[in-house]
């Protein structure tokens, strides 16, 4: 069920929300949407996230994993007004697992990496391009998006129509991965 913009529906490419407007970011982009994960992190870890090996990795998959339409990751970002770089990014990536009687296609989006550098915060920009995303998941046949969401963030998605869900969630550090830079 897609949730109405300003027009009432999405658009995959760019979305002009209240002014402001939303585009598919591509390859070039890849360092600006690290410098915002890295923004992101520290508002979540409450202390500064040094750039390193780490970093120039997901700049690497970024530029491969986000060339072409059918690319199965997208991000959408609002460039910063009146200068270079971004000023938002919200990122997602679809995962087919096996079919359900409720999603008999298996199709499942997760949203990440929605950030907004400080200084634009309040300006409805994380809302445009996350927006944006979720009509790019709309058209990737995605019946349903999950989502971590951080304290700031979640009434921006309760607003979009996201709902807290009870139950365990866990998660595993596999050892082998861990010990070579590949895990959490």
């Amino acid at each position: 069920m897609p949730i109405p913009g300003p027009a009432g529906t999405f658009a995959a490419v760019t979305i002009d929300f209240g002014g402001t407007t939303a585009r598919r970011a591509g390859p070039d982009d890849a360092e600006e949407l690290v410098r915002l994960r890295i923004v992101m992190l520290a508002a979540m870890d409450g202390a500064p996230v040094e750039p390193g090996a780490w970093s120039e990795r997901a700049i690497e998959s970024l530029r491969r994993r986000l060339t072409g339409p059918d690319a199965a990751i997208a991000a959408f970002v609002v460039d910063r007004p009146g200068g270079a770089g971004l000023a938002a990014c919200a990122t997602g990536v679809v995962e087919e697992r096996l079919g359900s009687p409720g999603n008999p296609g298996g199709l499942f989006g997760y949203v990440f990496n929605v950030a907004t550098d400080p200084d634009c915060r309040r300006r409805g920009y994380s809302r445009a391009c996350l927006t944006a995303l979720l009509g790019w998941f709309g058209e990737q046949g995605v019946p349903r998006v999950t989502l971590r969401a951080s304290s700031d963030g979640l009434p921006l998605y309760e607003r979009l129509g996201f709902t807290l869900h009870a139950g365990p969630v866990m998660d595993l550090a596999v050892p082998a991965a861990a010990e070579q830079g590949r895990g959490v």
